[in-house]
């Protein structure tokens, strides 16, 4: 794909929100009133789960995923609110956020100003997978922030990366190549949520198709040289999967659709 520029290619779908019919959308939802029905929701079980998954912290009323789910379809997508919902700090209104954000109004410096605002990994992969993912901006967030030292921020460039391994249907393989060699940067990050976060987008542009498979297992096969136990590991569990037979035979029948 000549001349493709740096951004993300994911065309943006229709979504399920917009398809709501304005009769069930009659109620008027603004922050305040959206605050008040996440305190409503809270389910102390849920909270304790969460901090089981390591998510600590202050402002957290526990909401299962179904559950904010079911309230943005009920919302509807709204950039405005979820901007003011973002600001509350509210940990499940961050993640409400994402869901009914508009990607095409997102800009490269809000997407940086919320970042700073990263406190868990599931307010990261809500936020990339959601929203982000689906920005013009999401590559060049991906490569930058895969750089920073900030533990979510930095989790959260890999996290990207991860996600459009298979939302970004119109990438160039050279994109998702070129980002193997952040993979090899980050590789000696022992910190939890950043390991986990690159061995994950190892994995998923090993499966994206066989060329790409051929190119991480050479990667994780040079990480497994490395005089690192992260980076040992981060290998092993990407060779682990990227040469099962499951994924193999996977990738020779999407090889094979495709011819």
């Amino acid at each position: 794909m000549k001349g493709r520029s740096q951004s993300s290619s994911i065309p943006t779908k229709h979504s399920r929100l917009a398809e709501r019919s304005p009769r069930k959308r009659e109620r008027k939802w603004t922050c305040p009133k959206v605050l008040l029905e996440l305190a409503r929701l809270a389910n102390p079980d849920v909270r304790a789960k969460m901090a089981y998954f390591g998510v600590h912290v202050l402002e957290m009323h526990g909401i299962s995923t179904p559950v904010l789910h079911k309230l943005a379809r009920e919302i509807g997508k709204n950039h405005q609110l979820a901007k003011q919902l973002w600001l509350s700090g509210v940990h499940e209104a961050k993640i409400l956020a994402a869901i009914i954000g508009e990607p095409h109004k997102v800009t490269a410096s809000e997407m940086d100003r919320w970042a700073q605002a990263f406190d868990s990994w599931d307010v990261v992969d809500a936020t990339c997978c959601y929203l982000y993912a689906h920005t013009k901006f999401a590559w060049k967030k991906a490569r930058a922030w895969s750089k920073r030292p900030e533990l979510y921020i930095r989790r959260a460039g890999f996290s990207l990366a991860a996600y459009l391994s298979y939302k970004d249907k119109h990438a160039p393989d050279t994109e998702f190549a070129t980002f193997l060699e952040a993979i090899e940067c980050a590789s000696g990050d022992d910190r939890n949520f950043v390991k986990k976060a690159v061995n994950w987008a190892l994995r998923n542009i090993g499966k994206r198709n066989r060329k790409l498979n051929r190119h991480a297992i050479r990667v994780a096969e040079n990480l497994r040289k490395r005089d690192s136990r992260t980076a040992r590991w981060i290998a092993a569990d990407a060779l682990r999967e990227l040469r099962s037979d499951a994924v193999q035979r996977r990738l020779k029948r999407k090889s094979a659709e495709m011819q």
